[in-house]
């Protein structure tokens, strides 16, 4: 039956060549963005994943400049306990050569005064933004450590958490007391033999102790930016458009929306059809 009220083949390439441009749209937009899911609409519940991992990426990001700084404050403080340990050795050849008797006691007393100075300004110089771990006042504030926020770490969806490294103080200051170093004479410098050996093996185990945890702050760091790296490419696998799949279904929806556009307007003109209908 036909009919000049209701062209239903009208309406069927309506709703066809509709469906074809929001189509169109959604690759136009896909293209554009280059996400496949870019809002709530499009998938709720891949879209909500996709922003919780957003929020933890951000939260190592924050963690990676965390560890940059612990790094550098433990650096700093290894290195100055490094050079006080070459120090240490240095005034140990010093010690043993004023156990003999025909040296110049005075000047290799003078010798040592000038290294007890300057191990005392590497003890103080040996702070990064403010915090010294060769100290025995480490912040300023009696810490005797610092903390490291070191990872964030997600127990379902709602429940995390946030771990730390804590690097604790040598004290320099306190454990390396260079005032029991006496070479007036060759008796006094047999004595400090064993004392400088004991300063020694402090600065050393210092000096370990300091590596040990730039070793292992370092550590985490690499791990937390491979950790990164790979929830950014799980969030992009997530959201992210194939490109080049996107570009062959919009030539596709394109050759539709053409054809689409062309049923539609031999549909609009079929109801003319019926005027033949009325010529006598």
């Amino acid at each position: 039956m036909s009919s000049i009220l209701t062209n239903n083949s009208a309406m069927v390439a309506l709703q066809t060549l509709k469906s074809v441009n929001s189509n169109l749209a959604k690759t136009q937009d896909m293209i554009s963005t280059g996400k496949e899911i870019g809002k709530a609409k499009d998938n709720s519940a891949i879209w909500a994943i996709s922003k919780v991992m957003e929020s933890d990426v951000s939260g190592f990001k924050a963690v990676s400049k965390s560890l940059a700084l612990g790094e550098s404050t433990v650096a700093v403080a290894s290195a100055g306990a490094e050079q006080i340990t070459d120090i240490l050795k240095d005034m140990k050849e010093r010690i043993i050569a004023a156990t003999g008797e025909n040296v110049d006691h005075a000047k290799i007393g003078a010798e040592i005064t000038e290294m007890t100075g300057q191990i005392t300004d590497i003890i103080n110089a040996s702070q990064f933004n403010g915090a010294n771990l060769l100290a025995t006042d480490v912040d300023g504030n009696g810490a005797t450590d610092i903390t490291v926020t070191s990872s964030i770490n997600r127990v379902g969806a709602t429940s995390v958490t946030r771990t730390d490294i804590t690097v604790a103080g040598v004290d320099f200051e306190a454990d390396l007391d260079l005032s029991d170093i006496d070479v007036s004479d060759a008796a006094s410098a047999d004595t400090s033999v064993a004392a400088i050996e004991a300063h020694i093996q402090t600065a050393v185990n210092g000096a370990a102790e300091l590596g040990a945890s730039a070793a292992r702050i370092s550590g985490q760091s690499d791990f937390v930016s491979k950790l990164t790296d790979a929830m950014t490419s799980g969030i992009g696998s997530l959201v992210d458009a194939d490109m080049e799949a996107t570009s062959a279904r919009l030539q596709a929806l394109q050759v539709q929306q053409q054809l689409s556009t062309q049923s539609l307007s031999i549909a609009n003109q079929a109801p003319q059809a019926i005027l033949s209908l009325f010529r006598g």
